[in-house]
């Protein structure tokens, strides 16, 4: 529940209100931003998904029946009006027009849905308490938005994020790898404990500016720092988001940061990815090559996700277990050569996989079986 929540912080459109402030920050179009963050974090949901699904697949679990699964057709019936101001605003964005307009068309138009049914349909207190309700989460943005200029310029102004840029540059020798690395440790130590669109300000202008100087494109460069300060929530020692899951499920809170971590491991390697190859956040890029990065990026998330877990159709062993990380690896790194070697170690392990599950269902295992 900590990894997958704290993903709804890097997903398109909201991404935690620092897609908003991205857009300020970088003079970038804010549909350009969400476009360029949907894939890398459908990559991250992806790789939770591999993970708790082999996971589930390794205790025997099992999923409801088509009988007990609500009918698509029945919830659309029921609630699918509510779609329309959801519909209506990723239009009115992809269209060019201001989040500001985009926002009051879809406020009018959830009124609106609301009343076609009288299951959804506001009461005059309820429209007046929604207004008060998200002019008091706007406050926030708002304030984000206006304190984010003061702290660029001053950092700017003293040359604070330069010296901090040239330092972490110094340290890796110029190396874009260690580089990203140590940016990578700085951007978790502080995004520690602190809110979203503030963990954007404070990595935006403190360590991004390393990776732009090494020419990573700018758009990579504070993606790459707002996904590492994101998931300061759900790495230990202070992993917030993992502490207060832990409270609800009454589990060990570091435990469970750990485990989060080990969940959300796409969120440690997608960063790379889009940084090495900005085909990812749609830089550079032709349909083609960007069909063809897509495959094996998902391909190499399920080879980690499988090695992570110890399983795929049986139970593995190291050996399996490292075959199948490396496969994963071998296909997120850019490059052809790179690709086929990384195919063919996970077609290796795939077959070694379904070998050793009939083997198993011949001995009448139920979670080989299942």
């Amino acid at each position: 529940e900590a990894a997958a929540s704290t993903g709804g912080q890097i997903m398109p459109p909201v991404m935690g209100a620092a897609a908003f402030l991205m857009a300020e920050f970088m003079g970038i179009p804010y549909i350009d931003i969400a476009k360029a963050a949907a894939i890398p974090a459908c990559l991250y949901f992806f790789g939770i998904f591999i993970e708790v699904h082999f996971e589930a697949k390794s205790s025997g679990l099992k999923g409801k029946t088509w009988e007990q699964i609500p009918r698509v057709v029945t919830v659309l019936k029921e609630r699918g009006h509510l779609f329309v101001p959801l519909i209506a605003i990723i239009y009115i964005l992809m269209e060019g027009f201001t989040p500001a307009y985009a926002a009051l068309i879809g406020l009018g138009l959830s009124v609106v849905a609301g009343m076609l049914k009288k299951a959804t349909r506001m009461s005059i207190p309820d429209i007046v308490n929604a207004l008060e309700s998200g002019a008091r989460s706007a406050l926030g943005v708002a304030i984000a938005c206006a304190t984010a200029g003061i702290i660029v310029g001053v950092v700017t102004l003293t040359g604070l994020g330069l010296k901090m840029a040239n330092g972490l540059i110094d340290l890796a020798g110029g190396h874009l790898l260690l580089t990203m690395f140590f940016t990578m440790i700085t951007s978790l130590i502080l995004g520690m404990g602190v809110p979203t669109t503030a963990n954007y300000v404070i990595t935006a202008t403190m360590c991004a500016p390393a990776l732009v100087l090494l020419g990573v494109p700018l758009l990579a460069a504070h993606l790459f720092v707002f996904y590492f300060g994101i998931i300061a929530d759900i790495t230990p020692p202070v992993a917030l988001a993992a502490y207060a899951g832990a409270g609800i499920a009454k589990a060990n809170p570091f435990w469970t940061g750990v485990t989060a971590s080990k969940l959300a491991i796409g969120a440690f390697i997608v960063p790379y990815i889009f940084v090495l190859n900005p085909a990812m956040v749609l830089i550079g890029t032709t349909p083609y090559l960007l069909t063809m990065n897509l495959v094996t990026a998902f391909g190499g998330m399920f080879g980690i996700g499988a090695a992570m877990i110890g399983f795929c159709v049986a139970p593995m062993n190291w050996f399996e277990r490292i075959l199948f990380g490396i496969a994963g690896l071998m296909l997120i790194d850019p490059g052809l050569l790179t690709d086929i070697i990384g195919v063919a170690i996970l077609a290796v392990g795939l077959i070694i996989q379904y070998r050793k599950k009939k083997v198993w269902v011949a001995a009448g295992s139920p979670t080989a079986a299942s």
